[in-house]
């Protein structure tokens, strides 16, 4: 099916909006999902048990793949993505208010380049209609059979100097659901919303998260979620050691590296260029080697002690290796779904198979940081 997508399914987008071609593929996959037999299906096609598996912040995950944030923003198809073998799922960003986001078009893909310029401006729902969704999700289906993840965005209409009530409001609704939140504050398309990464908003906000975490784990009855820190690729090293530090003595769990980037490659392609003139973050290829270095830098600061999961160019085995080697415990995809279609779970989870078997790895967590230690192997 990989070979069929890349032959067939790439050249039909060329002729779709990005935006579009996005909407129609999550329509569909929720659509198909709907359906006992079609699932079935694509279980059989897409699904595979894996001997990766991986335990991240107390929770065991099939193997360490899993789908970033932005590619299904309102929990619209949450019995498709376990069926395409996903480890997890990260649905948002999730804002406290419902908001549309900024004006099309605001999505365009450099297909030379393998990479995706947007600038949607956090276009969701809202925290009580994605709470709404989840909680009758839960009621007919019961939870979901992997890890849900939430990914926690700032309203563009809440100021800078409240957004802490906002990211706070929006976990207490879906705390019940989630399994990890995401604390996104890193975004290119919010105004001023990369701000929060400095040591006020990011201290104001992770104490708010952590107040209503604790609130709700005790109304539960059950333990703190944890809660990670997603940063931009834009920080120099020094400023994400920075971040890090503030992140670790404020409570947080771990960190996503990395958000989309404003800046861009160098291209000789005019579609390409067209595409990167577009204002707007960049993820796909070009995010992938800035990505996997800031995992390194945060690998060596805290001596692999702390939990890290690796986004940015994640399209093959190979990608994903590689950031497990700089000291991710799990990756994530966005783009590389676009570009490689819904093969690429199954061929990332055989890939890291032999690697394992290559290396002599008995278990993947062995393999974490292993580039950083004197047994490490290619």
């Amino acid at each position: 099916m990989g070979a069929f997508y890349r032959w067939f399914g790439r050249p039909w987008l060329r002729f779709q909006d990005s935006e579009r071609a996005h909407r129609r593929a999550l329509v569909g996959l929720r659509a198909l999902s709907a359906v006992a037999p079609a699932r079935w299906l694509l279980r059989g096609m897409y699904h595979r048990r894996s001997t990766a598996t991986v335990t991240f912040c107390g929770t065991t995950y099939a193997h360490p793949f899993g789908l970033a944030a932005g590619m299904d923003k309102n929990a619209e198809a949450l019995r498709g993505w376990p069926a395409l073998g996903l480890s997890f799922v990260e649905i948002g960003g999730v804002t406290q208010h419902e908001q549309l986001g900024n004006p099309k078009p605001r999505m365009f893909r450099a297909s030379h380049a393998q990479a995706l310029v947007n600038r949607m401006g956090f276009n969701n729902q809202g925290s009580e209609k994605v709470a709404a969704r989840l909680k009758s999700h839960w009621n007919r289906h019961g939870p979901l059979p992997v890890p849900l993840w939430v990914n926690l965005g700032k309203s563009k209409i809440t100021p800078l100097d409240q957004a802490e009530q906002d990211y706070a409001t929006t976990m207490r609704l879906l705390w019940p659901f989630a399994t990890v939140f995401v604390v996104n504050v890193s975004s290119p398309n919010t105004p001023n919303l990369r701000e929060l990464q400095n040591d006020d908003g990011l201290i104001r906000i992770l104490e708010a998260c952590r107040v209503v975490n604790q609130s709700c784990a005790d109304e539960h009855g059950e333990a703190a979620k944890p809660v990670l820190v997603k940063v931009a690729p834009d920080l120099t090293d020094e400023q994400l050691i920075h971040v890090v530090d503030t992140a670790r003595s404020n409570g947080a769990d771990g960190m996503v590296l990395a958000n989309t980037t404003l800046a861009r490659p160098p291209t000789s392609h005019p579609a390409d260029q067209r595409v990167f003139d577009e204002q707007g973050g960049m993820s796909g290829q070009p995010v992938k080697h800035r990505a996997t270095e800031m995992i390194r830098v945060v690998h060596r600061h805290t001596t692999g002690s702390w939990p890290l999961v690796g986004v940015g160019g994640v399209s093959s085995a190979d990608d994903a290796w590689e950031k497990i080697r700089a000291g991710a415990t799990l990756v994530q995809a966005y783009s590389g779904f676009v570009f490689e279609g819904p093969s690429l779970t199954k061929s990332i989870t055989k890939g890291l198979e032999r690697r394992m078997r290559q290396t002599g790895y008995s278990t993947l967590e062995d393999a974490v940081g292993s580039e950083h230690r004197s047994d490490g192997v290619a």
